[in-house]
């Protein structure tokens, strides 16, 4: 079961909207952990990482909003490295949409790495029999591939030097299949996407359109320009970047699409700079489609913009700033993997963002010729995705307005047919460059020769050499290195294997990829269930192994994260572990599970083909051909997938499978590959019990000795497991069934009225006889899924002050141990992953959820309505998981003065709250204090019937959901709670005019950064105040009594509906919100230069009677002041500098947008459900979602007035923290964090994973 916890600490430190239309029903906005991501099963099984789950991919919410708010951002990582999750921090949202996941390996979430336990989903599928198998081998073989555009020109490199690369025997036999017949299949290439229309200009731009209705009227248009900060010299460190700030931000016909509800963006990595338009089709105002204002706005980003020298200064700045913002402990420990990683070529030292110093000296003239001699129409792709429905008129569009760039003044020679092929007529000269990944010179030496404005294009992205890990090498292998620093908290150590990508164009690839899956999500499964059953000597080990176009190579990483003291034992464990697997193999039962379940999730991927948004199809296509994967649509990919797994056996699983783990398993053998780094990150000083903080000494000898004490452990071939079908038998339920007699009973005591079907929302709301309320909504959109969560009312605000952290303890616990019943933690694993269920389990400050994701075939659901009633009804607490909980949240609050973030936002939010500690992470001395029983009790007490209710929306049938509801649900014990036994320690912000008001943070490092918080008082989501003020009849009588000044009665009726509505003032605090970020970034950024970040967001409570603001902003320890004081001048300015209708306007634009993106999504609807029926947020209605697009435009600038007014912005009401961090900071220190000591040592939190900060931020 994945856990997610939330303390307003931790959300403070992710940045993210905390109010939008997303927000505006869904009880768990705040919380930063895992929020039900869209992954498959098959992006799992490319990374097996311990801490992932198995989810199911569907969409992704939109991200990129024009300026100045944080947004979804982009995540920009094609290494594709494992997301990992924090304890109160939210991944990011990650998809999978193609060719079955398997060729579209997940992105990562930077984050610190934590154990994370849950009923982990994988799924069983329908399991094909041989002769069913080999049938559609039979039928499959004969797909006709659709038309495949040229080559891809900066592929990843994928040759391996000559002898070393041989081809697979196929020794096995198959009924229907010869063997020349077999090999003639599997070397067949895999289908083309049939809807994707490749082209090029012939100035030599390449474009893709590819026609996507999701969502509706709607497109998506990307420029890859293919430069990155690869192609700088010496000199130019940054530069690349500061050409994609000045570029999109100096460009006018961007800034005319604002008023569109168009949103831009871009960024810059190691192989690429992107910049992205999210653009309507066409708006009320405009006479035509806007993609030729899209195409246009482009055009001059990427090939004529304007170099001034004032744009160039006020980017100069920016990009300071993001400097110091990205320089954050987990960026030096990315720089550091990807150092030693690619120590033989420039990834290792051309980082995107830059050298500082660098960044100081260039001119307006030194940027403009690195953009003439790579940013010419040749050297990019266009991306064009969404709502198309005429081709060719988006080509002759793309044609009139790029056709004649870079014509004018261009001479191109033919390039050498034979290296590109395809290419050939139309490529541009290109360096010399080796296929097995050897330059014959990366670029000439002579620093003159590069300066000259001579256009090229490499034939391979990114054009480095690499020393692959090659069995059987004379090369001495390098020592383990060490990087050592004061901000880290715990041990992790990463071993890499460096390969050239195999690009999957054929059958046979496509089974290789499979066959590597099936063999690796073992050992992930394995090391989780085995060890999260004890204590283990680990915080986590992960098993990567994935593709990365931004750094041209496969890369093979084993992680290992561990409390300081166990180092050594957790080494030996994940070496031990991987052994086994290479020596043993997997078994039969998880070859066939591992296989049904990659199979089923395909099937259902392939049914969700008309669901996948156009942004997640244009990242896919963009990261297969940088690696030169053949792109597939979800359909062909999963024919594709049952085409080969009938000639997948478990010998050759076992085979392949042995060669990824060869360079751990057979370490220091000469026949190993060698790996191609060895990095551990350890802290300076670590925790001993008694002794506080002690200095940590390890050496590279030590490491190795680790290593080889692994491979010298005992090891055991993997017993098979039993997995149960079910966990509720139909005799058992029937028997339940007669003990409860469930029913549905009348929602109000009124009438007789026992089911309520709204036909304009399609929203259904019946209660259960034991008190339990359901709502439930039929949708078609996502093919054969649901979505599913329980919400129960109190969560960490219902904690008493003699039990601090008892709740969130309580859920950890509750995930931790992971078993209901009679059921282990394995069998109950197992069994999600059967049934493709993923499971959540989350608190925040006032709720505690369990969400699941189901997919409707084989008993899905009912699967997951079984698990929800056994965690309701026989969970089982065990005291193991309650001291791995316990001691998790210790290490983590050890950890906060290690972090600039979190110290300052925790210093600020005790300030703020008088000390209330359950808006921040607990403390040991209330660690210390919390038994099982307490934890239990604080959970389970909230787990009663009229405290919760259940929302479902998927593909089901009436008949369908109201059985499982009235089986699993209704046959809950019925159990009734008083209010006062929920009630909640008021919670109150500290007297104003207190010494804590402003307040400042200190922390010694090696380098300088600076951040703050501003925050104060707002109302909650329905206007209710701490002061106990009811504001909404306040606002609904100042509708009736002031004059009438509307243009007319429809106008006035509007205004008046709204004021007298409960969202009022979830409706205008959205829009307010959006106005202020819109005006700090104007303001604080783009005109003063004192930041690169800062965003207004809005923590707006339910059930909570009230909310608050906070302001957060990055900046320099020298700019920092200043920019805390114009933060404060912009909020406080809204009534001396007006807000204009335009502003009003545009915010409405951008909630509205969300709105319709997210319509057809299970999971936001599931969110709109929320608290219909919930006692504890009375003033939920229909309404609330029926008039919501209403509500919205209807809102005027008074309105937003009157929210703006509830907001406390005044000197007695604001509180301030600026944390400051670098050599010479003060030696103030934010608590003492060890006075509340412990005498045990707890496993703590690391940094984790290749490159997960490089790339640079989004440019807004």
């Amino acid at each position: 079961m994945a856990v997610a916890t939330s303390s307003t600490v931790s959300n403070l430190t992710h940045r993210r909207p905390l109010l939008s239309l997303k927000d505006q029903t869904t009880p768990i906005k705040r919380v930063n952990s895992v929020q039900l991501p869209s992954r498959s099963i098959c992006a799992h099984l490319s990374r097996f990482d311990v801490e992932s789950r198995f989810v199911v991919p569907l969409r992704r919410y939109s991200r990129e909003d024009g300026i100045g708010r944080h947004k979804f951002r982009r995540n920009k990582d094609n290494a594709r490295r494992p997301c990992a999750y924090k304890i109160g921090e939210r991944g990011n949202e990650t998809l999978t949409n193609c060719i079955s996941c398997f060729l579209n390996q997940k992105r990562r979430c930077p984050s610190i790495k934590r154990p994370t336990s849950r009923f982990i989903l994988d799924k069983s599928a329908f399991q094909l029999s041989k002769n069913e198998r080999d049938a559609k081998v039979v039928k499959h073989a004969r797909i006709v591939c659709g038309t495949v555009g040229p080559d891809e020109p900066h592929a990843a490199p994928t040759a391996w030097p000559d002898g070393i690369l041989e081809k697979q025997d196929l020794d096995v036999s198959y009924p229907e299949f010869g063997r020349a017949e077999l090999e003639a299949f599997l070397s067949s290439e895999l289908p083309s996407h049939p809807k994707l229309y490749r082209g090029q200009l012939k100035n030599g731009l390449k474009y893709l359109i590819l026609p996507n209705k999701v969502p509706p009227n709607r497109f998506e248009a990307h420029m890859e320009v293919h430069v990155g900060s690869i192609d700088e010299e010496d000199d130019e460190q940054g530069i690349a970047h500061m050409i994609e700030h000045v570029a999109f931000l100096g460009s006018k016909k961007r800034e005319k699409l604002l008023g569109t509800g168009a949103r831009s963006n871009a960024y810059t990595d190691f192989h690429h700079t992107v910049f992205h338009i999210h653009s309507p089709t066409s708006t009320k105002d405009s006479d035509g489609d806007l993609l030729p204002s899209v195409l246009d706005a482009l055009n001059e980003i990427a090939f004529h913009p304007k170099f001034l020298a004032s744009r160039v200064e006020k980017e100069r700045r920016a990009i300071l700033s993001e400097l110091q913002m990205m320089n954050t402990i987990e960026y030096r420990v990315d720089c550091q993997l990807l150092q030693h990683l690619h120590s033989e070529n420039k990834l290792s030292k051309r980082f995107p963002i830059g050298l500082e110093e660098q960044i100081k000296k260039w001119d307006a003239d030194k940027i403009r010729k690195f953009h003439e001699r790579w940013y010419f129409p040749a050297n990019a792709t266009l991306y064009i995705v969404g709502d198309i429905d005429n081709i060719s008129k988006a080509v002759n569009q793309i044609e009139a307005v790029f056709g004649e760039t870079g014509l004018e003044n261009e001479a191109v020679s033919t390039p050498n047919p034979s290296a590109f092929g395809a290419m050939a007529s139309f490529l541009v000269p290109k360096i010399s460059v080796g296929l097995g990944g050897s330059l014959s010179n990366e670029r000439s030496n002579s620093v003159d020769q590069s300066k000259i404005i001579k256009k090229e294009r490499h034939a391979i992205r990114p054009p480095v050499k690499h020393y692959w890990s090659l069995p059987g090498s004379n090369v001495d292998a390098n020592p383990p290195q060490i990087f050592q620093h004061e901000l880290l908290q715990n041990f992790s150590i990463n071993m890499f294997c460096k390969i050239p990508v195999n690009k999957v164009r054929t059958f046979s690839d496509l089974r290789n990829v499979l066959m590597k899956r099936i063999f690796l999500s073992a050992l992930h499964f394995r090391i989780n269930t085995r060890y999260k059953s004890s204590n283990p000597p680990f915080t986590s080990i992960e098993l990567d192994h994935s593709d990365s176009g931004r750094e041209g190579c496969t890369v093979t990483t084993l992680t290992v994260t561990a409390e300081p003291k166990n180092w050594q034992s957790a080494i030996k464990v994940a070496v031990q572990e991987v052994r086994r697997l290479k020596e043993f193999g997997v078994t039969k039962g998880e070859l066939t599970r591992y296989m049904d379940a990659l199979l089923k999730d395909s099937e259902h991927l392939a049914a969700m083909i008309d669901n996948v948004s156009s942004v997640d199809n244009l990242d896919f296509i963009m990261e297969s051909d940088a690696l030169g994967h053949t792109v597939m649509d979800q359909r062909q990919g999963h024919e594709s997938l049952v085409a080969v797994a009938g000639t997948v056996t478990l010998e050759e699983v076992n085979s392949i499978g042995a060669e990824v783990l060869e360079f751990i398993s057979d370490y220091g053998k000469p026949t190993a590959p060698l790996p191609a780094a060895i990095v551990a990150c350890v802290p300076k000083k670590a925790h001993i019990d008694g002794l506080g903080e002690t200095e940590f000494k390890i050496t590279a000898s030590e490491i190795i000795t680790a290593i080889e004490a692994g491979l010298r452990e005992p090891i055991e071939a993997e017993p098979e497991l039993e997995v149960p079908k079910e966990l509720i038998s139909s005799s058992q339920i029937a028997e339940l069934r007669m003990q409860h007699q469930p029913s549905f009973v009348p929602l109000n005591p009124e009438t007789n009225v026992t089911k309520f079907h709204d036909k304009e929302t399609g929203i259904t709301q019946c209660r259960l006889s034991n008190g339990i309320p359901v709502n439930y909504k039929i949708s078609k959109s996502e093919n054969k899924a649901g979505v599913m969560r329980l919400i129960v009312g109190g969560g960490r605000a219902a904690e008493s002050p003699d039990s601090q952290g008892a709740v969130v303890v309580g859920v950890r616990t509750l995930s931790e141990g992971g078993r209901v019943g009679t059921f282990s933690r394995e069998q109950v694993e197992l069994f999600c992953v059967n049934h493709l269920i993923n499971c959540s389990l989350e608190s925040t400050e006032e709720f505690i959820a369990m969400e699941f994701r189901f997919t409707l075939r084989d008993n899905g659901m009912r699967a997951a309505f079984q698990l929800l009633h056994m965690v309701l009804e026989h969970s089982v607490w065990l005291e193991d998981a309650f001291d791995r909980a316990k001691q998790l949240y210790m290490s983590y609050y050890r950890s906060i003065p290690k972090s600039l973030e979190r110290s300052t936002a925790h210093k600020l939010m005790l300030a703020m709250l008088n000390g209330d500690e359950r808006f921040v992470e607990p403390s040991p001395k209330s660690l210390q204090n919390l038994t099982l029983q307490t934890v239990k009790d604080a959970v389970m007490n909230q787990f009663v019937g009229n405290n919760m209710e259940v929302s479902l929306v998927g593909d089901f049938s009436e008949e369908e959901i109201e059985s499982c509801i009235l089986d699993y649900l209704g046959t809950v014990t019925a159990t009734k709670t008083s209010e006062a036994a929920l009630a909640s320690v008021p919670i109150v912000f500290r007297p104003s005019a207190s010494e804590l008001q402003f307040q400042q943070v200190f922390l010694k490092d090696t380098d300088e950064r600076a951040c703050a918080y501003i925050s104060g008082p707002a109302p909650n989501r329905w206007g209710v105040t701490f002061e106990g003020l009811e504001l909404l009849e306040s606002v609904s009588q100042i509708s009736r009594t002031e004059s009438d000044e509307s243009d007319s009665d429809i106008e006035k009726g509007l205004q008046r509906k709204l004021r007298s509505h409960p969202l009022f003032f979830g409706i205008t605090m959205g829009l307010l919100a959006e106005i202020i970020n819109s005006r700090l970034f104007t303001s604080v950024r783009d005109s003063l230069g004192l930041t690169y970040d800062v965003s207004f967001e809005l923590s707006l409570f339910d059930r909570l009677k009230l909310g608050w603001y906070v302001i957060s902003v990055t900046s320099t320890p020298a700019k920092v002041y200043k920019a805390v004081d114009a933060c404060k001048s912009v909020l406080r300015g809204l009534h001396s500098n007006k807000i204009a209708q335009r502003e009003l306007d545009r915010a409405k634009r951008t909630l509205l947008m969300r709105h319709e993106a997210e319509i057809k999504s299970n999971a936001y609807w599931l969110g709109l459900l929320a608290h219909l029926q919930a006692s504890s947020v009375p003033r939920k209605d229909l309404s609330c979602i029926k008039d919501l697009t209403s509500l919205y435009e209807a809102a005027t600038i008074d309105d937003v007035y009157i929210a703006y007014d509830q907001l406390k912005v005044d000197a007695d009401s604001l509180y301030t923290c600026i944390g400051i961090a670098g050599a010479q900071a003060g030696e103030e220190s934010i608590v003492s964090f060890e006075e509340e000591g412990s005498d045990q040592d707890f496993q703590g939190v690391i940094p984790s994973g290749r490159g997960l900060s490089t790339m640079t931020r989004p440019t807004t």
